[in-house]
């Protein structure tokens, strides 16, 4: 399709640009984690908090940031989002505590609920082209991964906390984008009703798609929350190590819908899950820091062709209601995210490949679902997967006559 007949444009770029800077808040944290607990005198489960803290709240937020955005209109509720973060933000780089930290990026997660509840919806609404939009905002959300360590591995370097404060900034200056730009879409809809986010939990469907994307998120921080403090770097070598972001951005845009086109979204998703699985046991049987590079590159670059298509499938399998559908995704998105960096943490204490050999296991039961139940994501969004015609074709097959059989 041709862009120039997205009439909102510079409206979609604004929100895709608040949303860049919304996951930089996200990953600028990376790179500094091990100076944060050397410096405040921490574990590294304790560490984990403000990652576990953060993604806990932006799930649970997801819900009534939905209803909100139902209530008083997405624009609003962005806004209050983003000015949220941008406060949060910059009080966290005063902070003298785990505690007081950690508290912090919990409002700051709720900020960020706020923000994902609207955004999507937002851009879907205002565009012509559907995949467009969603590959642009997963591609913004791979760049923030990718920019997020770099900013905190530089800056963290002059100290813990100049990252937050100059991530508050940012936040600042999205807010006037945000306020300035950002439109409201013009089919007004009715408020949404709680029942309506949970009653999507009753397609099996969107359920399986919920339970894969459970144990992917669960994995995807494992990765992200727990690989800075595996890789025990210094804080910019660690910054550009964690520019995995760059694989996931490749992913994402260049490879991720190119091979759904090709292959369906639904086994492009399970290509993702096999390498991201692969890379698990490479991660914990790793015997160095070069072979742990390059296996973070490549679990990006996977993660990569997951990001850019699970999002498309809970809208095509979720409610037909688009805030439905991303409020009940993300309540799973981000909900099975919470508990994988403390859970690592604490892991680590007793084996520092043992995270990853969980994370394996996780992602494991994962695949064994989507292979069983696939075929149920792949005929709600109009596709096919390669096992279950070789299985009708098997159960449709004429019995060979008794005594004919070699």
């Amino acid at each position: 399709m041709d862009r120039r007949s997205e009439p909102n444009r510079s409206a979609i770029y604004a929100t895709t640009l608040v949303a860049f800077l919304a996951i930089a808040g996200i990953a600028v944290v990376d790179p500094i984690l091990p100076a944060i607990g050397e410096a405040i005198g921490v574990t590294a489960w304790q560490v984990e908090l403000l990652f576990t803290a953060y993604i806990a709240v932006m799930a649970v937020g997801m819900i009534p940031a939905t209803l909100a955005s139902g209530r008083f209109g997405f624009k609003p509720v962005l806004v209050t989002g983003v000015s949220v973060v941008g406060l949060a933000a910059i009080l966290a780089s005063f902070s003298n505590d785990i505690v007081q930290l950690s508290v912090l990026r919990g409002v700051w997660g709720l900020g960020n609920a706020m923000f994902f509840a609207t955004a999507m919806v937002v851009l879907v609404n205002l565009a012509n082209d559907r995949e467009w939009v969603v590959g642009l905002f997963e591609t913004a959300l791979g760049l923030g991964f990718a920019v997020g360590p770099l900013i905190g591995g530089l800056l963290g370097e002059v100290s813990w906390r100049l990252p937050f404060f100059v991530c508050g900034v940012f936040m600042v200056l999205a807010l006037g984008v945000a306020a300035r730009k950002l439109r409201e879409p013009a089919n007004k809809q009715p408020p949404v009703r709680v029942g309506q986010i949970f009653a999507t939990y009753r397609k099996p469907a969107f359920v399986t798609l919920c339970v894969v994307t459970a144990a992917y998120n669960f994995v995807f921080f494992v990765v992200l929350g727990y690989t800075p403090l595996f890789l025990r770097l210094d804080v910019i070598p660690l910054g550009l190590a964690t520019g995995w972001g760059l694989g996931l951005a490749a992913g994402i845009l260049l490879i991720g819908h190119r091979l759904a086109h090709r292959i369906g979204a639904v086994q492009t998703v399970g290509v993702a899950l096999l390498g991201l699985l692969a890379c698990m046991v490479a991660f914990a049987t790793s015997t160095g820091t070069a072979m742990s590079l390059v296996v973070l590159v490549v679990a990006g670059l996977f993660m990569g062709l997951a990001n850019a298509n699970l999002t498309d499938l809970a809208l095509g399998l979720g409610s037909a209601d688009r805030r439905v559908a991303t409020g009940a995704f993300n309540l799973v998105r981000w909900g099975a995210a919470a508990p994988a960096p403390i859970i690592s943490g604490k892991l680590a204490e007793h084996g520092l490949a043992l995270p990853f050999w969980v994370g394996f296991a996780v992602l494991a039961a994962g695949v064994l679902v989507y292979l069983a139940f696939g075929h149920l994501m792949a005929a709600g969004y109009g596709e096919r997967v390669i096992w279950n015609r070789a299985a009708r074709r098997a159960e449709h097959a004429p019995e060979e006559p008794v005594g004919e059989a070699y």
